[in-house]
């Protein structure tokens, strides 16, 4: 304390403080309250942030689900589980409790009505994805109804996951019938061509 900052008769007043120690409290304590909203500011923007990367994720996996031959997806994260289930899956269990005395009536049905003709032999699809029938798009297919295949000739293509896969034929004779229409999806096992044994 300088000789400016004491009382006129020279002694210091019992309760008064100096100014610079009065201020000092009052400069420690703004910085407190001001840093508090900036620490709040990035924790509610990171979890802003991670909603919407959830959010993402969900319709990620909603669209390879809805893509796929699953009826039900699973995935767990660290603490984080989530289940996708396709609606027809959730509508059909509701409607088979429902329907189970008209499905005894069909199977009944199916029972009198006359037998059908064996189903030909087909190459069926090992995966699930959009069929072609030809290398590129106006070239030839790979094969005709009323040519011949061999066993380990391509039959087509099938893209799937951005790759083309190309489909060889585990029998051999005379193409019938291409059931599979090129650029459609196909799923697998399902038939996309049928073969008459030579």
């Amino acid at each position: 304390m300088t000789d400016d900052q004491l009382p006129t008769n020279g002694s210091i007043e019992p309760g008064l403080e100096p100014e610079s120690e009065a201020a000092e409290p009052a400069a420690v304590a703004e910085p407190a309250a001001v840093a508090e909203p900036d620490a709040v500011a990035p924790v509610a923007a990171a979890e802003s942030a991670a909603d919407a990367d959830l959010l993402a994720l969900i319709d990620r996996l909603a669209g390879l689900l809805e893509r796929s031959d699953l009826t039900e997806l699973e995935v767990e994260a660290g603490g984080t589980g989530l289940v996708l289930r396709k609606p027809v899956v959730v509508a059909a269990a509701a409607v088979a409790a429902a329907a189970a005395p008209v499905v005894e009536v069909a199977a009944q049905a199916a029972v009198a009505a006359p037998e059908l003709p064996p189903a030909r032999p087909a190459v069926n699809a090992p995966l699930t994805g959009i069929f072609y029938a030809s290398p590129a798009p106006g070239s030839a297919p790979y094969v005709q109804v009323g040519g011949e295949v061999a066993v380990g000739q391509v039959i087509g293509l099938i893209e799937a996951m951005k790759l083309f896969n190309e489909i060889k034929s585990d029998l051999a004779g005379r193409v019938v019938k291409v059931v599979a229409e090129s650029g459609a999806l196909v799923k697998a096992k399902q038939p996309l061509i049928e073969v008459e044994p030579l």
